[in-house]
């Protein structure tokens, strides 16, 4: 049996939620405290002021993106499409980071804005390689954020363009596969 998240993650956990429900604003050092069920002065323990709770998202992201390039990097079907078919928000603890820190760059936090960027930038560097083509990689990337944009930020109006890639993703995956011969 896991063991249970230590204060520290539940707070984590907690912030990120209220990023992604109810946006940067509502995500008060006392709502977060809330939420995961700490005292506030718990909270100030593992996080000294907000800053310091956004710092320990970015580098919950930045953990989580080390270990997604290692998945990419070692996909038994490849780079194209491992990449291709986790463009799909399953709300993977990924998922989650990625939205609440897109919540905070929403909100001109430029640790999260920087973060996003070199997430893209290193996704980008691990595709072009695969690919070899520079011109190819950035549109494996363009459909890689539409797929993701559909479905992490449009959840519930999903174009039927999307709901027919996401129901044919083999079939995506071999036509984007073939710009890469």
């Amino acid at each position: 049996m896991p063991s249970a998240p230590s204060a520290r993650d539940r707070v984590l956990d907690a912030f990120e939620n209220i990023l992604i429900t109810q946006g940067e604003r509502t995500a008060t050092l006392d709502a977060v405290a809330a939420e995961a069920g700490v005292s506030k002065g718990g909270l100030l323990y593992h996080f000294g002021s907000k800053d310091a709770l956004v710092e320990g998202l970015i580098d919950r992201l930045g953990a989580l993106v080390v270990d997604d390039l290692t998945n990419i990097r070692t996909a038994p079907a490849g780079v194209v499409d491992y990449f291709l078919r986790s463009s799909v928000n399953t709300e993977s603890p990924l998922d989650r980071a990625i939205i609440a820190a897109t919540r905070l760059a929403q909100g001109s936090q430029p640790k999260a804005q920087e973060a996003l960027k070199s997430m893209q930038r290193a996704w980008f560097d691990v595709v072009n390689e695969a690919v070899g083509d520079e011109a190819v990689a950035r549109t494996i990337m363009l459909v890689s954020d539409g797929l993701y944009y559909n479905s992490a930020l449009l959840p519930t109006a999903l174009s039927e363009t999307s709901n027919r890639a996401l129901a044919n993703m083999d079939e995506l995956v071999a036509m984007v596969s073939r710009l890469t011969r």
